[in-house]
């Protein structure tokens, strides 16, 4: 970075973005811009700004995750602090995006709370997003700002093509329907055959697993989604497989959240390892899983499409890095 982006390119961390900001600004050789957030008795919380920010770039790393209420009204507060400050730019960048579950009317009397959230972040005074691997592509539209969307594929496929020898025969496995184009780019770049799982979700933390399109007896078997929460569906897809005559599972995804039984269920799976990124931060969750969880981290990424952004350059490349996202 020259001395000129280390005066004009400012990220600042909230509190789930902290390590993910020092290895990206370690990355980008920049200091993370200084900034207290503080809460009062009562809860309510305020950010101040320890540095001038007029006429800077601004970047805010926040993921929405647990607790998730807070984390959102958190990343608010401090994009509403950067834009009273006279910040030339302010972007949100959104590892993990809360609430991108509920994007559509899936039945009567329900909110699409998804959109919500977009238009709180763009009220707050947000001019742009960077985002990685949204649960549902579509909720790029839900912003009236542009949204750059980046995929965690190159960063999960390199881990996996570093072990490819070990792995032997191959078969990537869609844990659903919607997550088949994915499967299917994981299985190009791996050389391996492709089979599905036929899901049915019930309910927010029941589903359940009903058939196996295609065969994986005696071949390794790789799993990927955008996020693991209660674990449930890929623990399901994980004991299919092995009835159905694979040799082992390895899981993967980008968001680990980890809620509920999912550390119970993991452990007591047929899964041999979990590969997940540090879109969320790591907890005591994590560390549940510690003999089976590799985390892999998308700070660089995130870095450069940061670097791009501030010189307005196109990051198109690392969109095309990967074959796309979850329908």
């Amino acid at each position: 970075m020259s001395a000129s982006d280390r005066e004009q390119l400012k990220i600042f961390a909230g509190s789930t973005g902290r390590a993910l900001a020092n290895a990206m600004c370690d990355h980008l050789k920049l200091p993370v811009g200084s900034a207290q957030t503080t809460a009062f008795p009562d809860g309510e919380l305020i950010v101040k700004l320890e540095e001038d920010v007029r006429g800077r770039d601004c970047y805010v790393v926040q993921s929405s995750s647990d607790p998730v209420n807070q984390t959102i009204m958190e990343l608010l507060v401090f994009i509403d602090c950067l834009r009273r400050a006279s910040a030339r730019r302010i972007t949100a960048v959104i590892p993990y995006f809360g609430y991108a579950r509920q994007d559509r009317k899936d039945e009567g009397r329900v909110p699409i709370t998804a959109k919500l959230v977009a238009n709180l972040i763009t009220t707050a005074g947000a001019q742009r997003v960077l985002c990685m691997d949204l649960h549902a592509a579509q909720i790029q539209g839900f912003f009236d700002i542009p949204v750059d969307h980046l995929s965690a594929a190159p960063v999960i496929a390199d881990h996996f093509r570093r072990i490819r020898s070990e792995l032997g025969e191959l078969t990537i496995v869609s844990p659903d329907v919607g997550n088949v184009k994915v499967a299917n780019m994981y299985a190009n770049l791996l050389g391996a055959d492709l089979a599905i799982i036929d899901k049915r979700r019930h309910t927010g933390s029941k589903v359940s697993v009903k058939n196996l399109i295609g065969s994986v007896e005696g071949t390794t078997v790789l799993m990927f989604d955008d996020m693991i929460s209660t674990a449930g569906t890929v623990c399901e897809a994980a004991r299919v497989v092995m009835e159905e005559g694979a040799r082992a599972v390895h899981v993967a995804c980008t968001h680990g959240l980890f809620v509920g039984m999912a550390c119970e269920r993991l452990l007591e799976s047929p899964i041999a390892s979990i590969v997940a990124t540090d879109t969320i931060p790591a907890g005591s969750r994590h560390r549940a899983l510690e003999s089976k969880l590799t985390t892999l981290s998308v700070a660089p990424l995130l870095g450069e499409a940061v670097h791009r952004i501030h010189h307005d350059q196109s990051i198109s490349a690392l969109f095309n890095t990967g074959a796309g996202v979850k329908r």
